[in-house]
């Protein structure tokens, strides 16, 4: 299963790199998208896929049961979905004043807004 994963996170971020390097503002905002969930993938990759029991303590135990999910990565992910959540919406806001200002999407016409 972490071989699959691993394989995912490579293809969205191999098409992340290219929407990156795209000369259109919009692709340029769906390959930061795309780049925020690959490093999700990551992370919740890296912290190992064990399907284990959640870390609660029942009524009458001493201590969690022997295999537990740890919470930590899924704290992680879940705040760095909040963040990038607002980053796109920042960039896109951002882009859309941009593309009114300029009147193209095309990255390098940003180079002629001196004039």
């Amino acid at each position: 299963m972490e071989l699959l994963n691993a394989i995912a996170i490579g293809a969205i971020a191999a098409a992340c790199i290219y929407s990156l390097l795209r000369r259109s503002l919009l692709k340029f905002i769906v390959g930061i998208a795309l780049l925020s969930q690959a490093v999700n993938l990551l992370v919740f990759t890296s912290a190992g896929l064990t399907p284990a029991a959640p870390p609660i303590i029942e009524p009458g135990m001493s201590a969690p049961p022997e295999t537990i999910a740890d919470p930590l990565p899924q704290a992680l992910v879940l705040t760095a979905i909040v963040i990038g959540f607002g980053l796109l919406v920042f960039t896109l806001a951002l882009s859309r004043r941009a593309i009114e200002a300029v009147g193209s999407d095309d990255l390098n016409n940003f180079k002629n807004t001196d004039t």
